[in-house]
């Protein structure tokens, strides 16, 4: 039978995840019971992925507020610290920012302009044009800043995060100084001990930060990457990755994934003869044109994925074949020879014509974007999603 469907995202319901539960086990049982019911095959290429936060639950990798504080204590001593580039979040930051306010003597909170790496506004751009502020090089304090925008409670929560942010610290008895700006030697004014906690451009600002004299310089990526106490932690991230779990501990990005990945991918082709595809996702790396919010906040979409799912799509413009090299035809000649020239197609398409717009962003992050959006953050129930056809073409199932 011909095929008329191309890629197919199914959310599949499962037990809520504990600590010590054998995820593999749990994944693979419910992808067989799902073709079982929905009455779907599996079939070689099809992709499982599953989210961080169930692999961390099942890890049990949670910390204390109280491990976050004894580990900024331990690196920064009695200091007063530079708090840099932090997103403005309740569940991502808020809880963070209470462990390091208590590991320290006295914090200087810089937060970026109009708005935090990811998107979350302070000000509008407009607003600074208003002002006549200019981002790049202007550096405010706190006062100037309320004097020219006020409150800025943020569009979607309602918070004022900077409010929120000093109320947080000073809870934990010390005092606090808020600064604005997006140049991270800004700091360096206040105070030689930084703590970075800014996600994708991490590298660069500790890079500025040594070159310009910084004498302690850490990340959110350098605390908890070993367990203090017994707590949880993650060698690679740190507290990137983190969320909020309860009001006194976080939920950490999880560990050494990928023996669970090849571990899936293992056993389903033991039950079924098939190789599928596997990974953890995070969040997916998209942005919402309305809140101009950029959803990544995790460190990678993927911590660990199976080989298959290494690299970057190589695809044909079907629109553009349509439109330039076939315009001539119609029907099944059209058709036959649109197939004809995927078929021919070379193993990298770079600077092709024919695949320009295809947008070769990585498979891990396309795919990681799909299963974010159709698992959701909310009470769906969702947590593994079965991925179907992602790698056809339009020649497959003819």
């Amino acid at each position: 039978m011909v095929r008329v469907v191309g890629t197919t995202a199914r959310g599949l319901r499962a037990p809520i995840i504990n600590e010590g539960d054998d995820l593999e086990e749990i994944v693979v049982e419910t992808v067989l019971q799902a073709a079982e019911v929905e009455g779907f095959q599996i079939r070689d290429r099809d992709i499982v992925s599953l989210t961080e936060s169930i692999v961390a639950r099942s890890q049990g990798n949670y910390a204390s507020i109280e491990a976050i504080a004894e580990d900024t204590k331990r690196k920064f001593g009695d200091k007063t610290v530079g708090v840099v580039f932090p997103i403005l979040s309740r569940n991502r930051f808020s809880s963070i920012l209470s462990g390091i306010a208590r590991g320290v003597k006295r914090i200087v909170l810089m937060l970026s302009y109009p708005a935090d790496e990811v998107g979350n506004h302070l000000v509008s751009i407009d607003d600074l044009d208003d002002k006549g502020v200019n981002p790049w090089t202007d550096v405010l304090t706190e006062k100037e800043f309320r004097e020219l925008f006020g409150n800025c409670k943020h569009p979607f929560t309602g918070v004022d995060y900077i409010e929120y942010y000093r109320s947080i610290i000073e809870a934990e008895g010390i005092e606090c100084e808020i600064i604005f700006s997006n140049n991270a030697k800004s700091i360096l004014e206040y105070t030689k001990h930084v703590l970075t906690c800014d996600i994708h451009s991490r590298h660069r600002t500790k890079r500025i930060l040594k070159k310009h004299g910084a004498e302690t310089i850490y990340g959110l990526d350098d605390i908890l990457t070993e367990p203090i106490n017994g707590s949880g932690y993650n060698e690679a991230y740190g507290l990137l990755g983190s969320n909020k779990a309860t009001e006194e501990s976080v939920k950490l990005f999880p560990n050494n994934c990928q023996e669970l990945v090849n571990g899936i991918q293992a056993k389903v082709k033991q039950a079924t003869g098939k190789t599928v595809e596997v990974m953890v996702y995070g969040d997916g790396a998209f942005k919402d044109p309305a809140g101009k919010i950029w959803e990544l906040a995790d460190p990678v979409v993927s911590p660990a994925y199976t080989l298959g799912l290494e690299g970057t799509p190589n695809e044909i413009k079907l629109k553009y074949l349509a439109d330039n090299n076939f315009s001539h035809l119609r029907g099944d000649e059209l058709d036959e020879a649109v197939a004809a020239f995927i078929n021919k197609k070379g193993d990298d398409l770079v600077g092709s014509m024919e695949a320009q717009g295809t947008t070769p962003r990585k498979l891990t992050d396309l795919i990681g974007s799909l299963s974010d959006l159709t698992s959701g953050s909310g009470d769906k129930g969702t947590p593994f999603v079965y991925i179907q056809g992602y790698f056809d073409n339009y020649t497959d199932g003819k």
